[in-house]
């Protein structure tokens, strides 16, 4: 995919805001006493910027410039180091911390994923801890994103018409495509994006093989744990890993 269009990055926050996600990876980083924090794909930077306490060194990599432009004008954004990049890009560290957040895991094709988890290793001491989500497979969310009908609303740049398609392209990848048109100039971006809907198996046999040990899996925010068998089935996979 092509880098995402300034007006719908102006949009991201609203769209995604501070909740009880960024409560929980906040609330991480206290817990390991991280001086050192990597935010992977850190997007508009809402949540890199709120893990720069005093004493505490952070950085946001991110591969869409238009996405890191926003970050940078954020308030107190001075106090975070912003690179332009995938993980291969992010310094040397040592880093405590480091998360993907916002299902940037899912984001990440599988030509690039063992690459991510062994760039992040490497910027890792031993028990060091990784944490990110991953939506779960077998609650087949996708299901719930086509939208028959367009929808509009009112931005800073006018009336946006939305619409999303989900179609499934094996048994792991989902494509998605938005399209958006903004009313008062007829203008239309259409985005589309892949996302890989990875077992837990699957990432924990990945992480292994990155250096890293699995400690927790929680279904939700609260810090449930994990059940592949519950029903309800879990949306969500909630990974803490440490390195080894």
């Amino acid at each position: 995919m092509s880098d995402y269009d300034p007006r719908l990055v102006d949009l991201y926050d609203e769209d995604n805001p501070d909740g009880p996600d960024h409560d929980f990876y906040r609330a991480l980083a206290a817990e390991v006493d991280a001086a050192s924090v990597l935010d992977v794909g850190c997007g508009t930077g809402m949540l890199t910027v709120s893990l720069a306490r005093t004493g505490r060194q952070v950085v946001g990599v991110d591969p869409s410039p238009a996405m890191l432009a926003f970050a940078r004008h954020r308030p107190d954004a001075a106090k975070v180091v912003w690179v332009d990049g995938e993980s291969s890009a992010a310094p040397a560290g040592p880093f405590d911390l480091a998360v993907m957040t916002g299902n940037v895991a899912q984001h990440i094709p599988d030509s690039a994923w063992r690459r991510t988890l062994a760039d992040i290793r490497e910027r890792m001491p031993a028990g060091a801890v990784l944490a990110f989500e991953s939506r779960n497979p077998a609650a087949r969310a996708w299901e719930d994103w086509h939208t028959a009908d367009l929808t509009t609303r009112e931005t800073p740049h006018g009336t946006l018409e939305e619409g999303m398609s989900a179609t499934t392209r094996d048994d792991r990848i989902v494509e998605l495509v938005a399209v958006n048109r903004f009313l008062a100039t007829g203008e239309v971006v259409r985005e589309v994006q892949q996302l890989v809907f990875r077992t837990l198996g699957e990432i924990e046999r990945d992480l292994a093989a990155a250096g890293f040990a699995v400690e927790s899996v929680f279904a939700d925010w609260k810090r449930t744990p994990f059940d592949a068998d519950a029903v309800p089935v879990s949306a969500l996979m909630i990974v803490v890993a440490r390195a080894r």
